[in-house]
C-alpha cells in the first residue's frame, strides 16, 4: 500500500486517483466479503487507510492553502491602511 511519505510527494490528482483506486478496491473486497471468504481480510484495513491518508493529507493541503491567502489578505489590508495613514 502507499506510505504518506509516498502520498505526500504526489500531486493532487495523483492522490485522487490513489483514493479512487482504493475505493473500488474496497467495494470490490465488501462485495466479495458478502459472497465469499476473503484470502486476506487485512486488505479492507490497508484500502481504508489508504483512503483516510488520502484524504487527510487533501484536507491538509487545503488548509495550508487557505491559511496562506488569507495571510495575503491580511497583509495587503495592511498595506493599504498604512498608506492611508
Amino acid at each position: 500500500m502507499t506510505k504518506a511519505r509516498e502520498l505526500r510527494d504526489m500531486a493532487d490528482d495523483q492522490i485522487r486517483l490513489v483514493w479512487k483506486d482504493a475505493a473500488e478496491s474496497l467495494f470490490r473486497l465488501r462485495l466479495q466479503a458478502q459472497t465469499e471468504k476473503l484470502a486476506s481480510p487485512t486488505e479492507v484495513r490497508k484500502h481504508r487507510r489508504t483512503i483516510a491518508r488520502c484524504q487527510t493529507i487533501l484536507a491538509e493541503r487545503t488548509s495550508l492553502a487557505e491559511g496562506a491567502r488569507q495571510s495575503l489578505a491580511e497583509s495587503a489590508r495592511q498595506g493599504n491602511e498604512a498608506g492611508a495613514v
